[in-house]
């Protein structure tokens, strides 16, 4: 994490609390306690309260790349299997400014983001966006079937949306989404997947991945794997659908490996894999 001296010779960094208040509209009061966590805290996702509520630092370079991430890209162009490569790997400010670039352009195609607020070197300072999609499923799981699915099936159908754009997400997990105005909202853009794999491509995996969640969490069973599914691919792009036909073919030649696993140990992802891709290997 920077220093004083760093951050006062950063140009993005304020010289004066004043260039702070201005550039982020906080309150005077918010400026000194905003600086001292930003210069004394070291979690990757750190939480702050302020006058007018809640803002989130996130710091980048905290964790590292993992070798899997190297041997997963070599896998990938081995198996010519271009859904599996990873995002490119960037230095610690170059993650913070994909991250904000990515923001901006989910933005300028109105989709609800959180705004960010300031950032300085490899940390970010973002707008608090409310309870995420997972934690409002959690708040409902138990005593409404219903309205629990009905939010998968959303979250389905806005990520159709956002494909319709031209957009792809990377992680379209249900903790990676809020909800705002009755629209689903993103966050966490430090995946951009489009950069190594053509677009379409990197749509089918969306939601395949939103899929790894849908099919197991998914209270009602099929009739909302089928409700998502038609939400999806309803709106989502042609080629993305033909994509993830593909993408499922694929992937079913290792079901029936994963299912002899399953017999011996089934894991939650294991679970996962295999009921998402079945399902969309049948439905696509």
């Amino acid at each position: 994490m920077a220093n004083d001296q760093d951050l006062a010779n950063d140009p993005r960094h304020p010289t004066t609390d004043r260039d702070l208040l201005a550039r982020s509209g906080l309150g005077e009061e918010d400026v000194p306690v905003l600086i001292a966590a930003l210069l004394r805290g070291s979690k990757r996702v750190e939480r702050v309260a302020l006058s007018g509520g809640a803002v989130w630092i996130k710091r980048y370079g905290t964790e590292r790349a993992s070798r899997w991430m190297v041997l997963q890209r070599m896998l990938a162009n081995l198996i010519r299997a271009p859904f599996l490569r990873p995002s490119p790997i960037l230095a610690d400010e170059g993650m913070a400014g994909r991250e904000i670039r990515r923001l901006a352009q989910f933005s300028s195609h109105d989709v609800p983001t959180a705004r960010v607020i300031y950032s300085s070197g490899a940390a970010v300072v973002f707008s608090d966006a409310g309870d995420t999609v997972d934690r409002q499923l959690h708040h409902v799981l138990n005593n409404d079937p219903v309205a629990h699915d009905d939010m998968l099936v959303h979250c389905a159908a806005e990520l159709g949306r956002l494909h319709a754009k031209g957009l792809c997400h990377g992680r379209p997990y249900p903790r990676d989404m809020f909800l705002k105005d009755g629209r689903i909202g993103f966050m966490d853009f430090e995946e951009e997947p489009d950069r190594v794999m053509p677009l379409e491509v990197a749509q089918a995996r969306d939601i395949w991945l939103l899929f790894l969640q849908v099919a197991t969490r998914a209270k009602l069973g099929g009739e909302t794997h089928d409700r998502a599914y038609k939400a999806w691919a309803e709106v989502a792009p042609p080629a993305a659908v033909a994509e993830l036909r593909k993408l499922t073919g694929f992937l079913g030649g290792f079901l029936s490996a994963a299912r002899l696993i399953g017999r011996v140990h089934m894991g939650s992802d294991l679970r996962r894999f295999i009921v998402a891709t079945s399902y969309l290997k049948h439905v696509s």
